[in-house]
């Protein structure tokens, strides 16, 4: 069902519909009848407020006894009661509906956008739209819905009472109708301006909240204390907070002016309408209850013709805008097999790796980050890729792990090009752990277990803990390897940078894939500690095809083979004593650092 709700395809109005029919069609049922029946309400209420002033007045006149007055009393206290009652309903079954459309819809748009290539992600536009789509989904949906169905309740409430006023002053609802045209041209306008400015305020929001997550969180406590950037920092997220108010506020500023400037119109021609009532009042035309009925209607056109109906313009202009924001974003291309889980790693062996001729430069660049790249890596040995930040050691990885395909000269992975292996393969050969790695708010049993999603091996999950020097922590957890991680759950502990690095490099080594790449995951620690860290991995790798990927050389002594990378090249490789001898980059680096190991 997922597949088809978000696929690529042009998606217009008749989707808010669509898809929540599709995907709990007895809720959005029921919120469509409760819609109907709400729209009439109000001319029943016309009539029914019409016949209890009559008849109140025909007791007070003794025309007629006081129980005549019961059934349009009744009839005046079920239509009150139903539209209290009816916002609890409609609050359980929107819930209901949002509980639903989370689990089939939300989890479909989350699919698409983790099935996307790459090159979306590192791509500044396509990232803008991602956000907006993918910000709140559901509740854009929910929006859509909603505003379709009050767009029909106001029809067919302004129809009904139109009608009733027209049985009385038949050009009256004429000129309702006619001033009000012009309204709803500016409302959708109006909301087709909002959403594209919103869309500028969003890049300035979006940036504010990082800004804000800075100053906020626990993670960057320390170094706002020791270094005091905070005022900076505020200035900062106080201008780019600034600029996305002054545009929000700006935009929904002219288009209250602009609305309910023209509503003014309506209001007066309200009076005048009220005024040309009262001549058939005196007349005997109409009754004082139909007369105070068609008040009421009037009143009620008004609100709905001036404001409530612009504004459900407004947001259908907005809703429109998504559309296309979401035909955009499923049109993006994906990856094939991006949310395979990884192939059976019992039948994978790695023998070798080599580029020949690798030439890769980043979409929308001119610099290539790799040039003439020649290389080959063989089965059971530790390398090391060093060289200075932007050197190309990173990118190397994106290759291997298919994020990107676009490159020049060939991948052989045990013989065979690179480019025809399917992404579960991939995932069954290389296990990598970077420098930005996830820390999961959940047990650190579960952290350590999503190294391989095939199988869950509690024996093996300790083993690869203890191994990477986290039993002492676990032990002093209050629940142990069961110990909720972060602070989401009231009984959750959170780690030690150092720890969550360790338990990122547990999770590599519980993962049985062929070759394990660790792209500078301990760049956080000192170098003393990043070069013990590297050294129990590779007694704990032995055997194993391992990279390490770093800038700095304290674990690139343990490697067998160094490779250092320069203008993305191949500049050196060796072992450690080699190339110190060969008194070139690696020697320079090695030199440059050699005290951070002293």
């Amino acid at each position: 069902m997922k597949k088809l709700l978000v696929k690529d395809k042009k998606y217009g109005f008749g989707d808010f519909l669509r898809i929540p029919f599709t995907v709990c069609p007895v809720y959005a049922g029921i919120k469509t009848l409760n819609q109907i029946l709400v729209s009439i309400l109000p001319s029943l209420q016309v009539f029914a407020t019409a016949a209890f002033i009559d008849t109140a007045l025909d007791i007070f006149s003794g025309k007629t006894g006081q129980p005549a007055i019961m059934a349009p009393l009744l009839c005046l206290i079920a239509i009150v009661t139903y539209n209290n009652l009816n916002w609890q309903l409609m609050s359980y079954i929107n819930l209901k509906m949002q509980m639903r459309l989370d689990f089939v819809y939300r989890t479909g748009i989350a699919e698409k956008r983790a099935a996307l290539e790459y090159r979306h992600v590192e791509d500044n536009d396509t990232w803008e739209l991602i956000n907006r789509v993918c910000g709140d989904p559901v509740g854009k949906l929910m929006d859509g819905f909603n505003n379709i169905l009050g767009a029909a309740n106001i029809v067919l409430r302004v129809g009904s009472l139109l009608a009733i006023l027209m049985a009385q002053v038949w050009w009256a609802g004429l000129a309702i109708v006619a001033i009000s045209v012009p309204l709803f041209r500016l409302a959708v306008k109006g909301g087709q301006q909002i959403y594209e400015e919103n869309k500028e305020a969003e890049k300035h929001r979006r940036r504010a909240n990082y800004l804000k997550s800075i100053l906020q969180g626990r993670e960057n406590v320390e170094e706002r204390t020791l270094f005091g950037y905070t005022e900076k920092i505020n200035r900062q997220w106080m201008e780019k907070y600034e600029a996305a108010r002054k545009i929000s506020v700006g935009v929904s500023a002219r288009f209250f002016v602009r609305v309910k400037g023209s509503s003014l119109i309506t209001v007066l021609l309200s009076m005048l309408i009220i005024s040309v009532l009262l001549l058939p009042l005196q007349k005997g035309l109409i009754t004082s209850g139909m007369f105070m009925g068609l008040i009421t209607s009037t009143l009620n056109l008004i609100q709905m013709m001036s404001w409530e109906l612009s504004d459900t313009m407004n947001q259908i202009a907005q809703n429109l805008e998504y559309c296309k924001d979401l035909t955009a974003f499923c049109a993006l291309s994906e990856t094939p097999g991006a949310l395979d889980v990884p192939a059976d790693s019992a039948g994978i062996t790695f023998e070798s790796l080599e580029f020949r001729h690798v030439s890769f430069r980043y979409p929308g660049t001119e610099q290539d980050i790799l040039s003439d790249f020649n290389l080959r890596l063989e089965c059971g040995r530790h390398y090391a890729f060093v060289g200075i930040n932007g050197a190309g050691k990173t990118t190397l990885t994106k290759l291997l792990t298919g994020l990107y395909d676009n490159y020049e000269g060939e991948i052989l992975l045990n013989g065979k090009e690179l480019k025809t292996f399917s992404q579960a393969q991939l995932k069954a050969f290389f296990s990598v752990v970077y420098q930005d790695f996830a820390r999961y708010q959940i047990s650190l049993e579960d952290n350590i277990a999503l190294g391989n999603v095939l199988q869950k091996d509690r024996e093996k999950i300790r083993e690869a803990a203890e191994a990477i020097g986290l039993g002492q922590a676990i032990a002093g957890l209050p629940r142990g390897m069961e110990t909720p991680l972060g602070k989401i759950k009231e009984q959750g502990v959170d780690l030690s940078g150092g720890q969550w690095q360790r338990l990122a490099i547990a999770r590599a080594l519980y993962n049985p894939a062929a070759v394990q790449i660790l792209d500078e995951p301990t760049a956080a620690l000192d170098p003393v500690a990043e070069s013990g860290i590297y050294e129990m991995f590779g007694k704990i790798s032995a055997g194993k095809s391992t990279i390490f990927i770093t800038h700095r050389l304290g674990a690139a002594r343990l490697a067998d083979e160094i490779i250092v990378v320069d203008g993305g090249k191949v500049a050196e490789k060796g072992n450690h004593e080699n190339l110190l001898s060969q008194k070139g980059i690696y020697a320079s680096m090695y030199e440059a650092q050699r005290s951070w190991y002293q």
